[in-house]
């Protein structure tokens, strides 16, 4: 059935699988622009990607030698691979447009900013980021952002009693 309506359309859905989101990237930073980067992986981490497992917690991206990379994902070895498997939090490499890297490196170097990969998931089988261009926040822009949310949450079970 999908099918059918992806050929109506004329735009097949592209199918994503979400594997792991960084949660604590948006309490922490202010996210100003994002951006979805390929990322090159070897065998044994593809399939520990399809089992779960993956930490984005202290993951961060930074220009280097022309070309973009991704350091501190935690990536658990793959049982089965054996003398095959892959080092589990070596830096791997992300891929992007010139035009891409140029923008946000050059957006990256300004003071107090920095690149947060916020997802990683499988989009039509390819491994992708979801890279955030983020401003670090400060303890009082937490306690507002707070204080709104409890003030909506407020407003929202006022209007429910209505």
């Amino acid at each position: 059935m999908a099918k059918k309506e992806a050929r109506q359309t004329g735009k097949p859905q592209p199918s994503v699988k979400l594997i792991t989101e960084n949660r604590k990237a948006r309490s922490k930073f202010e996210v100003l622009d994002t951006i979805e980067c390929g990322l090159v992986l070897q065998g044994s981490e593809v399939k520990s990607l399809r089992q779960g497992g993956v930490s984005l917690d202290e993951a961060y991206a930074r220009y280097r030698d022309g070309e973009m990379w991704l350091f501190g994902c935690y990536i658990p070895e793959y049982p089965q691979a054996n003398q095959f498997n892959h080092d589990p939090t070596r830096p791997r490499k992300l891929l992007m447009h010139k035009r891409e890297i140029r923008r946000f490196a050059a957006r990256a170097q300004e003071k107090g900013l920095t690149l947060i990969p916020l997802k990683i998931y499988f989009r039509n089988g390819i491994a992708k980021v979801l890279l955030g261009l983020c401003r670090g926040l400060k303890l009082h822009d937490k306690r507002q952002k707070i204080r709104e949310r409890e003030a909506q949450r407020a407003i929202q079970r006022a209007l429910r009693r209505r």
